[in-house]
C-alpha cells in the first residue's frame, strides 16, 4: 500500500480546450500567455521577478511537454525529458467553476446545469434579499451586483461599517459571495448569515455561498482574511474522497478542499492562508499521512489573487515561488508514493473579463518507483481520481479510467 498527494494549482490551465468557444473562452491559455508575457518582458514587476518564466522543477515533471501537447506551447530550448508520467486532461462538466472541476477530479463530473444570476443591477431576486434580511435581522444589504471581491470591499467597506449592511455580490460562477467585517459585523454572524442564504438559494441550484471576511478601518487598510468559508452543495454521488474514507483511509484536506466537497469524505481539515502557508501545512500533512492515505491541497492564490485580478506578473511570481518549494515535497516521497500536480480550470490573467476560462489542465505525476512517459490527453478530469483510486488500491468508480494501467504500477485489478 502507498500514499497519494494531490495538489491542485487553482486555475493553472494550459489552454487547448476543444469546447472553449462554447464558453466564450476561445484562445484562452493561462500558462501559455503567462510564459509568453514573461519571455517578452511583460511579465515583470519591480522587485518581484524578471525575465522568462523559470519553472525548472515543474518542467522536469513534464509541464512544458504537457502544455505543448494540449495547446502547442513551445518547449523551452534543451528541455529535458520528464522524469515521471505526464499529460493533460479535458473537463466534461457543464461548468468551469471550482466545484465542477474539483468534483470531476475526484471522479464525479457535473452533468447538470448550475443556476446563475443575471448581469443586472440589482442582481439578486427581491424575495431572496428580503428573506435573508428578515431571517438574519439585517438593516439591508450593499452591492447586489457582479463585482470583484476586492473592488466591492473598497467601494462599500466603509459604508458597511457605518450601517451594518453586509456586502452581497456574485460573478459569472454559480455563487453568492458575502463580505463583512470580522469585528464590526462579526465572523460568527457572517457564517450564520451564509448558512441562511445557503438554504435560500438551494431551490435556485446555486453552487456556493462564500463568506468573505475582512479587517481594516478604511478603504486604504481593508484586507481580506484567511477565514473564508465556502458553503457548497454536496456532490451528487460519492466521490473518490467518500470511497477512500469508507474504505478506512484518511483524507487530509488542506485549504478550501473541505468546503468544496461540503465536508463529505473528509477525515481532517487543515486551514492556512496563502500559498506558502498552504505549502507549509501540506509538508506537515505529508509527514502525518499513513499508508493508503490521501493528502489533498488546493493552492488558491493563483486563482484568487492573480487570475481573477488579471495580474500576469503576480501569477508568474506565484508560480515561480511554488516551483522553488516543490523539491521539499518531492523529498518527502517514499517508495510507492504518488504525487499529482493538476488544476481545476483556467483563469487566464491576460484574457478579457475577470472570469475563469475553459482550458485543459496539466496532469504531472511523480513517485520514486513511477515509470516515465506520456499518457496523452485524457478525456475527463475523472481519470485523475481513478488513477489515485487505482494507486491506493480501492475499487474503481464509474466515470473515469486510471492511466496507471499498462505502466507496470500495481492496480487493484492488475
Amino acid at each position: 500500500m502507498s500514499r497519494t498527494f494531490l495538489f491542485v494549482l487553482d486555475s493553472f490551465g494550459i489552454g487547448g480546450a476543444p469546447d472553449a468557444k462554447t464558453f466564450g473562452d476561445e484562445g484562452s491559455n493561462t500558462f501559455g500567455h503567462i510564459a509568453e508575457a514573461c519571455a517578452a518582458g511583460r511579465g515583470d514587476k519591480t522587485g518581484l521577478r524578471s525575465g522568462p518564466l523559470k519553472l525548472p522543477n515543474m518542467a522536469s515533471l513534464g509541464l512544458f511537454h504537457a502544455a505543448n501537447l494540449a495547446s502547442n506551447v513551445p518547449l523551452q530550448p534543451q528541455m529535458p525529458e520528464p522524469v515521471g508520467l505526464w499529460g493533460a486532461a479535458e473537463e466534461v462538466s457543464n461548468g468551469k467553476d471550482t466545484p465542477s472541476g474539483h468534483w470531476e477530479i475526484a471522479g464525479v463530473p457535473v452533468t447538470f446545469n448550475w443556476g446563475y444570476f443575471p448581469q443586472t443591477i440589482p442582481t439578486f431576486p427581491d424575495s431572496l434579499v428580503a428573506d435573508a434580511a428578515r431571517r438574519a435581522k439585517l438593516p439591508g444589504i450593499l452591492g447586489n451586483k457582479h463585482a470583484s471581491g476586492t473592488d466591492v470591499i473598497d467601494e462599500y467597506g466603509e459604508e458597511h461599517i457605518r450601517t451594518g449592511k453586509p456586502i452581497f455580490y456574485t460573478s459569472t460562477d454559480s455563487v453568492i459571495q458575502i463580505a463583512a467585517h470580522e469585528t464590526h459585523f462579526g465572523l460568527d454572524r457572517l457564517y450564520e448569515l451564509c448558512g441562511i442564504v445557503r438554504e435560500l438559494v438551494d431551490p435556485l441550484n446555486i453552487g456556493r455561498v462564500i463568506a468573505r471576511p475582512f479587517v481594516g478601518e478604511t478603504r486604504e487598510t481593508f484586507t481580506r482574511t484567511g477565514n473564508r468559508r465556502d458553503y457548497s452543495v454536496p456532490p451528487p454521488e460519492p466521490t473518490l474522497l467518500d470511497r477512500l474514507t469508507q474504505a478506512g483511509r484518511s483524507v487530509i484536506a488542506i485549504g478550501k478542499i473541505g468546503d468544496i466537497y461540503a465536508h463529505q469524505g473528509i477525515s481532517q481539515v487543515r486551514k492556512a492562508n496563502g500559498n506558502m502557508a498552504l505549502f507549509d501545512e501540506t509538508l506537515i500533512a505529508m509527514d502525518d499521512a499513513q499508508e493508503g492515505d490521501l493528502v489533498f491541497t488546493n493552492f488558491v492564490d493563483f486563482d484568487m489573487l492573480y487570475g481573477h485580478r488579471r495580474d500576469v506578473p503576480g501569477y508568474a511570481a506565484a508560480l515561480e515561488a511554488f516551483d522553488r518549494r516543490l523539491p521539499e515535497a518531492i523529498a518527502k516521497l517514499r517508495q510507492g508514493d504518488l504525487m499529482v500536480l493538476t488544476a481545476d480550470h483556467g483563469c487566464d490573467p491576460s484574457y478579457k473579463g475577470t472570469d475563469h476560462t475553459r482550458e485543459r489542465v496539466p496532469v504531472l505525476c511523480f513517485g520514486p518507483d513511477l515509470p516515465h512517459g506520456s499518457f496523452g490527453i485524457r478525456p475527463t478530469f475523472a481519470d485523475i481520481g481513478e488513477t489515485v483510486a487505482a494507486h491506493l488500491g480501492i475499487e474503481a468508480g464509474p466515470h473515469g479510467k486510471s492511466f496507471l494501467k499498462g505502466t507496470g504500477v500495481r492496480t487493484p485489478d492488475a
